[in-house]
């Protein structure tokens, strides 16, 4: 454990990230219904942005001087997002990913806090720039239903 409490708060937004990325690859191959397409294509899009951000947050956090977590035991150890349900119907699908985004977004507020507290501009522009992101992708979905 680093003594950064950016680069831990990272690791948690990076876990949480990671574990949004394959539940929303996850639903993108399994969906199902009437919206499918939509669904799919939309899906797609924020799973393609969560893998470069999986990146990008891993590379801040090694900036920072830790090493980044690169397992599936690691990131589940910390992360609040629930696996997926390929079962489940679309709906159910847009709802729980509509909920993840925000969870992410809260882990994000975690991190910009900690960041604002060290005085870390670059963490907080990282941050920022993911929230945003996570913001738009959580309307997009909340939209949908």
């Amino acid at each position: 454990m680093s003594t950064n409490p950016v680069a831990e708060s990272l690791k948690t937004a990076l876990a949480d990230t990671y574990a949004l990325y394959l539940k929303t690859q996850n639903y993108h191959w399994n969906v199902t219904g009437p919206n499918f397409k939509t669904l799919h294509l939309l899906f797609e899009e924020q799973y393609n942005d969560l893998a470069l951000a999986v990146d990008t947050i891993a590379e801040r956090i090694r900036a920072l001087g830790t090493k980044a977590p690169g397992t599936w035991k690691a990131y589940a150890a910390v992360t609040t997002i629930k696996d997926g349900d390929e079962n489940a119907d679309a709906t159910s699908m847009v709802q729980e990913l509509a909920n993840d985004q925000a969870l992410v977004i809260a882990s994000l507020q975690q991190t910009l806090k900690a960041a604002q507290n060290t005085g870390d501009e670059v963490s907080i522009g990282v941050v920022v720039e993911r929230m945003s992101v996570h913001e738009k992708a959580a309307w997009m979905l909340n939209s949908s239903l």
